[in-house]
């Protein structure tokens, strides 16, 4: 059974979301305290996060940024603030989706769905790829190079596993998106440049860098 935290301070919100993950077998669990929210997540251990931006004390990205610390489980922003600069930020702060308010309950449910089947349905993947000392592990979303242990969000990981599992090859941006979101209706361009560019930096710190190539007009590639 798949644990859900909400991270919602609207109480009606928060009650419908109950009952439709319910519905589908699904372990919930909302927060009350806003001001001490990490030992609610330690404890509770969810497979992903629902997070609304506008929360009492701290707001989401804060809590975000603070998670992203310490796991790297799906986290799925929803939130009444949709403008392209709050989609950016949240995605830049380690986030793995958004949904704007207000939303559908199935189009919530199906996109939950999508990201626990494509986060957690890796059991014929290799345990680890290799490529140019970089060693990917698929079991714990991390990247090992030269003594350097890196960790990776969701989308970071999945973007890194296509290209190694398609290295030589180039992967178009249209290929990847397909892959990351698959039938998600939050699809957009701009979001997989933040996650590509988010691990170019990470790469580009423990000296791996030009590791991801950009085929102007087409995708990207490992060498």
């Amino acid at each position: 059974m798949y644990r859900i935290l909400i991270i919602e301070d609207d109480p009606t919100i928060t009650g419908e979301i109950i009952k439709q993950l319910t519905t589908w077998s699904m372990d919930t669990l909302y927060v009350t305290d806003f001001r001490n929210i990490l030992p609610v997540f330690s404890e509770f251990s969810p497979h992903l996060i629902l997070l609304d931006i506008s929360l009492p004390f701290f707001n989401g990205y804060h809590w975000c940024k603070e998670i992203r610390k310490i796991s790297s489980v799906p986290i799925i922003f929803i939130s009444s603030a949709s403008d392209n600069m709050n989609i950016v930020m949240a995605m830049n702060m380690g986030a793995d989706d958004f949904i704007a308010k207000p939303f559908d309950m199935n189009v919530l449910i199906a996109k939950i769905q999508a990201m626990l089947r494509r986060t957690y349905d890796f059991t014929e993947s290799p345990t680890v790829l290799e490529h140019k000392n970089a060693i990917l592990n698929t079991g714990d979303n991390t990247l090992l190079y030269q003594n350097n242990l890196i960790s990776l969000t969701k989308n970071e990981y999945k973007i890194l596993f296509i290209l190694m599992e398609n290295k030589g090859k180039t992967v178009s941006r249209e290929k990847l998106m397909e892959r990351l979101w698959e039938t998600d209706v939050f699809v957009d361009d701009n979001t997989l440049t933040v996650n590509v560019n988010r691990l170019r930096k990470k790469l580009d710190a423990v000296g791996l860098n030009g590791f991801i190539t950009t085929k102007t007009g087409i995708g990207y590639l490992i060498e």
